[in-house]
């Protein structure tokens, strides 16, 4: 009987070990047995890749949004000039973001119908065409971000004025409505 008995708890003992080895084993299924400190955190964090955002904002002015209504300012922005062919053709392309407050202010050298794309421009615009008296003629609102339709101002414009999209609803910004910038 005792071969038995001790055949029993020996048994017992194996599954035991069996089951807690099982449970032990199944509390880390990815293999990683690494543990990260404080330090790796923090030198991981200084060698990890800067995030492209593609070209800085420069000030290079200030642009006023005057209401028509009670002649009011509606909104200040800082805004970075487009004056040259270059300047223009290359516009607010491979930006990955702006502030609310900033924009970018096109300049013609005479009035006429304008049109812009959204080609290699990374987030949605509001582009708003502006005459030469230097009242919002037309705006194209949510311009598609990377998209080479062609967004016509329909009316004689010799500004453009990009913001954000959404900025003309936010700041009850509309046709009829005036700017004025200073440069720097």
């Amino acid at each position: 009987m005792r071969p038995v008995k001790m055949l029993i708890t020996t048994s017992k003992w194996f599954f035991n070990m069996a089951f807690v080895l099982y449970i032990a084993g199944c509390g880390n299924r990815t293999g990683n047995t690494s543990t990260t400190t404080a330090s790796d955190t923090a030198a991981s964090a200084t060698t990890a890749p800067a995030v492209d955002n593609g070209p800085q904002f420069k000030k290079e002015g200030e642009l006023y949004f005057i209401g028509k209504a009670k002649n009011d300012t509606l909104r200040k922005i800082d805004i970075e000039l487009a004056e040259t062919d270059d300047e223009r053709a290359t516009g607010l392309m491979n930006r990955k973001s702006m502030t609310d407050d900033q924009g970018m202010l096109f300049i013609f050298s005479q009035a006429e119908e304008q049109s812009f794309w959204m080609k290699d421009t990374y987030i949605s615009l509001d582009i708003l065409y502006v005459d030469d008296k230097q009242e919002i003629v037309s705006f194209r609102k949510y311009a598609t971000p990377l998209s080479e339709e062609s967004l016509s101002s329909f009316k004689k414009a010799m500004y453009v004025v990009e913001v954000n999209a959404g900025f003309c609803d936010k700041y009850h910004v509309n046709v009829g409505d005036k700017i004025a910038y200073t440069k720097l």
